[in-house]
């Protein structure tokens, strides 16, 4: 099947997002100065996959909303498409409509009668006129999976995975170049994360959509991103491929996190003699690393 990307107009030879030397801080009723981000850089390629995650306080919230011009930077700035965000003249509010943010919560952006009309809102808002809003609101909707039924149900009268879906549906109406998801399968079975993140992902492949995943779950992480960036106390402290974030175990560690339950059990192996390699992190990848040896040494 073709994929189709016409919703995107892909420029590799830019990052679509560009952080230099973000600064943010506050004092708390104490008058102790917190500093939330600080002096954190990196370039954000069109169509990437990242996995952001970080202890809670680390920063990874506030960096969100810096991305998003949600929050202004006591220094440093944000480029979108080689465009500063902060500049006076810059038009936030179509930056949010090119990069999506769909918070934890999603009863927290979720707010008309019906979940038609909610979808709908963004486009209208962005000043498109109501026929191709409704027929852009009716094809994400279906896009994110949810079923007939929900469109004209109240957003809050769905589960917590509907929900989910809705908002992420309401995120994508308005076409975004860059969707950035904050923990979006807290609280959501085996099933509903596996599905949510499946979805995810094929609208990455299929649209070329840039894609930010804020989670705890090193699973997740390890199974759908291609990059990890790693948030502790401010400051980025990793920024890698996946394996190669990884395989800083201690630092990790030390940042409150640990590596994938699967990464623990190939290095416990390969410790213990089996000459298995110890840098995998997926069940799938793992089941053929044992299988490989197993057969190497004729136990099978």
């Amino acid at each position: 099947m073709q994929k189709d990307n016409t919703l995107i107009e892909l420029n590799k030879d830019i990052p679509i997002l560009e952080a230099k030397h973000l600064v943010y801080e506050y004092r708390t009723a104490a008058a102790k100065l917190i500093r939330a981000v600080y002096d954190v850089s990196f370039n954000i390629w069109p169509g990437e996959f990242i996995g952001l995650i970080g202890h809670t306080g680390s920063g990874k919230s506030t960096l969100l909303q810096l991305l998003t011009a949600l929050e202004e930077p006591d220094s440093g700035t944000v480029y979108f498409k080689g465009q500063d965000i902060f500049e006076k003249k810059y038009d936030r509010k179509k930056l949010r409509g090119k990069v999506g943010l769909v918070f934890q919560y999603p009863e927290h952006q979720l707010f008309a009668e019906t979940v038609f009309a909610d979808v709908c809102f963004g486009p209208l808002n962005m000043g498109v006129d109501r026929k191709q809003a409704e027929l852009t609101a009716y094809d994400t909707i279906k896009k994110v999976g949810l079923e007939d039924e929900c469109f004209y149900k109240s957003p809050f009268d769905l589960s917590g995975g509907q929900k989910r879906r809705a908002a992420i549906a309401g995120v994508l109406a308005m076409k975004p170049e860059v969707l950035i998801l904050d923990e979006p399968t807290a609280g959501l079975d085996p099933k509903g994360r596996d599905d949510l993140l499946d979805m995810i992902a094929s609208l990455r492949e299929d649209a070329g959509m840039t894609i930010i995943l804020v989670s705890h779950s090193m699973e997740d992480v390890a199974r759908y991103a291609e990059r990890i960036m790693v948030m502790n106390k401010g400051k980025l402290l990793l920024d890698d491929t996946v394996s190669a974030v990884f395989m800083h175990q201690s630092e990790l560690k030390s940042a409150g996190l640990a590596v994938p339950e699967v990464m623990e059990i190939m290095t416990a192996l390969s410790s213990s003699g089996m000459p298995v390699r110890d840098d995998i992190f997926t069940t799938d990848d793992a089941a053929e690393e044992i299988l490989r040896v197993l057969r190497e040494y004729r136990v099978i």
